[in-house]
């Protein structure tokens, strides 16, 4: 049905205003599935989970085939994460348009200082949170060749919170992956499920919409997008076994027509009779061989509908 992505600086008030939403939604529409997909459902550390570049990257992983196994159009996905690279929001744009649903981008636009500040008020209380401590690395200038001692310099690294909240990007209304936007200012204005933006929210995700509908826009796939439908196993056989049965029809009918030309053939009783000439029995061997020797098998069974539907 939808697919909202929550958007903000770490400590932002993102969860709370995830949590929300979730609330409002599952009031407007209680037949209607509504899950938040965060670090904790996937039982990830919110911390451990951005330690370095390669478990960031593993987590943003881990975090869009869980949505992609999720979304449908009978459920509303939240996605309570920090979704700070645009490019990472392009991708979960990417399964929502291949889904069929509503998009949209719930961002909580809080200043750097306050997220700084509520980061530590949650470490004080030990609640879950990121690391403010700068690290310290020792870095080897020189050391002469057979000697154990050297010249290092020792230099900080930005902390854990520090480096996501430099690296963040905001989203852009202009962009369709950051479109629509819902902004949400959490130090000016109280979280509740009262708020006019998350009402503004609920009512985009859950109001129906028709051919006069304008302001709603639910993502349609395309050709790229759609995944390959797959034939059985079986499907060459059960092609061949009701050829064979055609086949057979004519030949039957042909032996009891006494050597005259049968012009048409019945092949069942809720079937229409079709006509077959020595040039259609011929295109449709050729046809059969093609498809048993998996020669242009799509374009042989088109070829051989159109002899069938012949009349």
């Amino acid at each position: 049905m939808a697919l909202v992505v929550m958007c903000g600086q770490p400590c932002s008030g993102k969860s709370e205003a995830a949590a929300c939403l979730a609330a409002a939604l599952r009031s407007s529409v209680p037949d209607v599935t509504v899950r938040v997909i965060d670090e904790s459902s996937l039982h990830l550390g919110r911390d451990e989970s951005y330690k370095d570049m390669v478990v960031e990257k593993n987590l943003r992983g881990v975090l869009r085939s869980e949505v992609d196994r999720s979304v449908s159009r009978d459920g509303i996905i939240i996605v309570d994460s920090l979704n700070n690279i645009k490019g990472y929001r392009y991708e979960l744009w990417c399964l929502a348009r291949a889904s069929g649903i509503r998009y949209c981008v719930f961002f909580c636009d809080t200043e750097v200082d306050h997220c700084r500040d509520w980061n530590v008020k949650r470490q004080e209380k030990g609640e879950p949170s990121y690391d403010s401590n700068m690290l310290w690395k020792d870095l080897l200038l020189y050391r002469v060749y057979g000697e154990s001692n050297g010249l290092f310099v020792s230099f900080s690294l930005p902390s854990r919170f520090e480096d996501l909240a430099r690296r963040f990007e905001r989203p852009d209304s202009r962009s369709r992956w950051d479109s629509p936007l819902f902004e949400l200012f959490p130090s000016r204005e109280e979280i509740v499920e009262s708020s006019p933006v998350i009402a503004e929210a609920v009512s985009y995700l859950t109001k129906k919409v028709d051919s006069k509908t304008r302001d709603v826009k639910v993502l349609q796939p395309t050709i790229a997008t759609q995944s390959v439908r797959t034939t059985e196993g079986n499907s060459l056989y059960e092609m061949d076994k009701a050829t064979q049965e055609v086949v057979s029809a004519i030949v039957e009918a042909q032996s009891g027509g006494l050597g005259l030309a049968m012009n048409k053939i019945s092949l069942g009783p809720d079937l229409p009779t079709i006509s077959f000439t020595v040039c259609n029995i011929l295109l449709a061997n050729y046809i059969i061989a093609g498809v048993v020797n998996k020669i242009y098998p799509s374009l042989c069974i088109c070829r051989l509908c159109s002899v069938c539907t012949t009349s």
